[in-house]
């Protein structure tokens, strides 16, 4: 790896991982105004927001399969070409279908990025995998924060989603000009030698299996959860004179500084350790708030945010240390079924909170009850991750 530059590949990623936050982000921030501009129901816009999950997912399964025959660089200049047109389609955008369409594209385009950035980092770091994930994973409630607190200043200036979808385009382009000339290292798989008969082979073991049903229930839990968390708990909020978009820029806030020293929690606890830990808090954050009101919602925030801190990159990393034959094509079916998995919450959610809401006429009743229904799945995870956890001790004792 003599010509690879591993500091600038590594900041690349981070900076393209930003950009895929910022939609995200300002999306969560755009659920209510879509709604007043467009005349469009929760289950609607759930419908578009979740469109970015089965863009993601498209991705992962079509072009993440071809990292290794095409190419990590080729993928990374897809997800720019989806960032530019899925950003300017968005700020152009006349309803819903227009709307579907330009999220749907930059789904896609986040969805190239992970395709190509977690291969990247697994093959330039192959004996610190687990916490460069981690590192890397930083950048995506780092990016929250970044992105929500744009919203907030940007709508206390005056200024609407489309100008705050523009501004997007600076990192974008950033990211892009990273990449142009800089040398891509080959993926791990190749590099080992192992043949893409092995790859396809790992990801039909027990062991995979199992972490790709458990991957579709935390992606659930994180993205449903904080897709949605401005738009459930917005009415709480007013209550108090708070932005609700500040409650995802806490959240947020709080998985960044832990994915950021997650190097000593992973070692000391296993990663096996932090998923099961990582259930049973995200399952009593989301109780606390949805019985939480006002100020005390940040408490009750935070100690889902702990929960829900380690989810994704600790996955991730688990399957690549303890099925490393699975590769490339590994991480992206597990990239996409997280995002398969956000996707299908994403309608759900609305649904529910419609259904709530016109049964109850009261919005803050709603948005607690719908959160209620999000632990089932928190339930589920504690389950199976203390087997997960039980299994693990037993190998390697």
């Amino acid at each position: 790896m003599e010509n690879i530059k591993k500091s600038l590949l590594f900041n690349a990623s981070c900076t393209a991982l930003v950009v895929t936050a910022l939609t995200f982000a300002t999306r969560a921030g755009m659920i209510e105004p879509w709604r007043a501009e467009f005349n469009l129901t929760a289950q609607e816009v759930g419908w578009i927001v979740g469109t970015a999950f089965w863009g993601f997912t498209l991705a992962m399964v079509l072009i993440g399969p071809l990292v290794d025959l095409i190419g990590m660089k080729r993928i990374i200049y897809v997800a720019l070409a989806g960032h530019v047109a899925g950003i300017l389609l968005t700020i152009f955008a006349g309803g819903f279908w227009s709307l579907f369409f330009s999220t749907l594209l930059i789904g896609v385009a986040n969805g190239s990025v992970e395709a190509a950035a977690n291969p990247l980092i697994t093959a330039m770091y192959p004996n610190d995998k687990t916490r460069m994930l981690n590192k890397f994973h930083v950048w995506f409630p780092g990016g929250i924060v970044i992105g929500g607190l744009m919203v907030f200043g940007l709508n206390a200036l005056g200024y609407g989603w489309r100008l705050q979808m523009a501004a997007m385009l600076i990192p974008t382009l950033a990211y892009g000009i990273m990449f142009l000339k800089a040398v891509l290292p080959q993926t791990e798989r190749v590099s080992a030698g192992f043949t893409y008969k092995d790859m396809l082979k790992a990801v039909v073991s027990p062991l995979f299996l199992f972490m790709a049903a458990c991957m579709l229930l935390t992606a659930a839990t994180e993205l449903g959860s904080n897709q949605w968390m401005t738009a459930l708990l917005e009415n709480v909020m007013v209550q108090e004179g708070i932005n609700s978009i500040l409650l995802l820029v806490w959240i947020s806030g709080i998985m960044a500084l832990g994915r950021s020293v997650a190097g000593p929690i992973v070692h000391k606890l296993s990663p096996s350790g932090v998923l099961l830990g990582s259930a049973i808090f995200s399952g009593i954050g989301l109780f606390l708030l949805s019985i939480s009101g006002g100020l005390w919602s940040f408490g009750a925030a935070a100690v889902f945010a702990i929960g829900i801190t380690y989810f994704w990159p600790t996955m991730l990393g688990f399957v690549n240390e303890n099925i490393p034959k699975s590769g490339a094509l590994g991480l992206a079916i597990m990239g996409g079924i997280g995002f398969f998995g956000g996707g299908i919450a994403q309608p759900l959610i609305g649904k529910i909170y419609d259904l709530k809401f016109e049964q109850l006429g009261d919005s803050l009743a709603a948005g607690s009850i719908t959160l209620q229904f999000v632990i089932i799945l928190t339930v589920v995870l504690t389950i199976a991750f203390t087997f997960l956890y039980i299994n693990q001790r037993k190998k390697k004792a």
